[in-house]
């Protein structure tokens, strides 16, 4: 029988999950079948494909459409496909650990209370981890289950750049700037050096990661210095449904001025706003690209000039750039947005290759430029199988969950 470790990411509609091998430390190639159930809350049904992309199931599922019955199907279907393995974790992707939980944890009674008080800094996505948490407890009490956060990455940060300029004891109340995306940030640092060499993975590398959910991190020899998002996962750069950063002055005016009340506030900014908000038209950067409306090429525009605004800001608390590198859907796949973004970057001296960035790198500068750009696909899922792998061997050595 082999170890087999499960990874999740859980949210309102969908559970993504990834089945690794954990008969070592797992690489990109341990991966035995990825998929998703979706429709939760809806018409549950579940995709999977192997590891090279065959397709192995496509079911429409029967009973409540929640994330009981969701991973209910999904433990019998791992059983019944791959009967060679026993799965020794579980892992999940959980956007927000607060200032406690600088690294993954296992999930126990006393970590699931701190995580639901975390609710509030993360509404789109906490309850859902941990209805999924509480799901496969459930179903299967025996099984580890690991938390992984998004938050965890940014804690080298110095604390001028978590602080908001805000009387003492909210910032001791934890009122702080968090930034999020960590899980994918910590993987591009890890591949980094194998990707671009050690010395671009020592310096000063802005990596962005642009897609449904954007952000910016400024690292400086692997570790993050800044990013873009701050108390909550709205801040920072458009996105495609959330407006970024904003001037609280606005959302005070919707309150007294237009009377919306803070449910209605948050709908507007975290799904009404940003890609959406702006074009009238979708949330989906290829179909704005391909889009001849005036108000797509708008809400384009606005989201390269604040990518390269923020962007101007992580250089200077780095103390100037020698790399970029670009990662998430719309950064892995829309060469038009990374031209446009390293072409306001030409006075800092990156000069890009158009030839290279239409075929997506991963190199993208051109030879002489004084500044790398790169293109690196992002790996959340194994950066979660192996924080599970690293923590079931400092268990097994006598550590303890901190």
């Amino acid at each position: 029988m082999m170890a087999g470790i499960l990874v999740l990411n859980a949210g309102s509609s969908s559970i993504k999950f990834s089945l690794f091998s954990a008969s070592r430390r797992p690489e990109s190639g341990d991966v035995i079948c990825e998929g998703a159930c979706e429709g939760i809350g809806n018409q549950l049904h579940a995709t999977a494909k192997d590891a090279a992309g065959h397709v192995l199931v496509k079911e429409q599922l029967s009973g409540d459409p929640d994330h009981e019955q969701a991973l209910s199907w999904l433990l019998g279907w791992l059983a019944r496909q791959f009967p060679g393995y026993l799965l020794i974790a579980a892992g999940h992707r959980i956007v927000h650990g607060g200032t406690r939980y600088s690294r993954p944890v296992e999930l126990d009674a006393e970590v699931i209370a701190e995580l639901e008080r975390l609710v509030p800094l993360a509404p789109l996505h906490q309850p859902h981890h941990l209805e999924a948490i509480a799901a496969l407890s459930k179903l299967h009490p025996d099984l580890m289950q690991i938390g992984c956060f998004d938050t965890a990455f940014h804690e080298t940060r110095p604390a001028v750049a978590k602080q908001f300029a805000l009387p003492r004891r909210l910032t001791e109340e934890g009122i702080l700037r968090y930034g999020f995306h960590g899980l994918s940030y910590e993987y591009i640092s890890s591949i980094l050096p194998d990707v671009a060499g050690l010395a671009v993975a020592r310096g000063r590398v802005v990596v962005a990661h642009l897609g449904a959910g954007s952000s910016l991190c400024a690292m400086k020899d692997g570790k993050s210095v800044a990013t873009t998002m701050g108390f909550t996962a709205l801040d920072g750069l458009m996105m495609s449904r959330r407006c970024g950063a904003l001037d609280p002055g606005v959302v005070l005016y919707l309150l007294q001025e237009k009377g919306m009340t803070a449910p209605a506030i948050s709908e507007l900014l975290y799904r009404s706003s940003g890609l959406l908000g702006v074009s009238g038209i979708s949330d989906d950067m290829k179909i704005l690209l391909a889009s001849l409306e005036p108000h797509a090429r708008e809400a384009i525009d606005q989201f390269v000039y604040r990518a390269c605004l923020e962007l101007g800001s992580l250089v200077v608390a780095l103390g100037g750039l020698d790399a970029i590198v670009f990662t998430a859907g719309i950064g892995e796949r829309a060469p038009e947005i990374r031209y446009r973004i390293c072409e306001q970057l030409s006075w800092l001296g990156l000069d890009i290759d158009a030839a290279a960035n239409e075929a997506g790198g991963p190199g993208i500068s051109a030879m002489g430029s004084r500044i790398s750009a790169w293109v690196i696909p992002t790996n959340e899922e194994l950066m979660i199988a192996r924080h599970c792998w690293d923590l079931l061997n400092y268990r097994v050595a006598g550590g303890a969950n901190t």
